[in-house]
């Protein structure tokens, strides 16, 4: 349900300041439901297993979402990374070709055919875990260039003088970002929890 309710908030606010403003507070909660979800869904699963995460995989995941979004700050600062027209074709083409992955993985999975997007019960060391954990670091770093977007973005509407509205759809862009940062960091923890069973 909190898929749907994240999924529906979010294309509805794509593009518009006024319905980020409105419907911001739903999508983050929703959002953060399904992480929440997700988190404990990983304990469990590394719980059965008699693993232990030290401070628990939602503050590892933590750790490593803000080291994640103050490099890309420092980063985009520095003037190492910009964020222009070329970067962001580059990101949204790799962007759309993760979605279309994760969608054909889905399908397959309803078919009974696992894959490494879906396959997080994988033993240590087997290739399907060395992909799925190859795969989740590839995505975070993906999931992590977004916020050099989210800043210019939000910078060039300041330059700009555009309306107070637009800080909710720029706050909005950051907030999409940082759960999938997020949720790829849970995934990270998680296999890196694995790997010392």
């Amino acid at each position: 349900v909190n898929l749907v309710v994240s999924l529906g908030c979010f294309f509805m606010m794509r593009g518009s300041a006024i319905k980020a403003r409105n419907f911001g507070f739903v999508y983050s909660l929703s959002e953060g439901l399904l992480l929440g979800g997700v988190a404990v869904m990983l304990e469990g699963m590394l719980a059965a297993r008699d693993i232990a995460v030290p401070g628990g995989l939602v503050l590892q995941a933590f750790v490593v979402t803000i080291a994640c979004l103050f490099s890309m700050l420092g980063l985009y600062r520095a003037g190492i990374l910009k964020g222009g027209a070329m970067f962001t074709r580059v990101l949204t083409v790799a962007t759309i070709g993760v979605i279309a992955a994760v969608f054909i993985s889905f399908i397959l999975s309803l078919f009974g055919l696992n894959t490494m997007i879906f396959n997080l019960g994988a033993e240590a060391g087997s290739s399907v875990f060395m992909l799925g954990f190859g795969v989740t670091i590839a995505l975070l770093i993906l999931a992590s260039l977004w916020l050099i977007v989210d800043f210019r973005q939000a910078e060039e509407l300041v330059k700009a003088g555009a309306p107070k509205e637009t800080e909710w759809y720029a706050a909005f862009g950051l907030i999409v970002t940082i759960a999938w940062i997020y949720f790829e960091s849970l995934k990270l923890v998680y296999y890196i929890a694995l790997t010392r069973e």
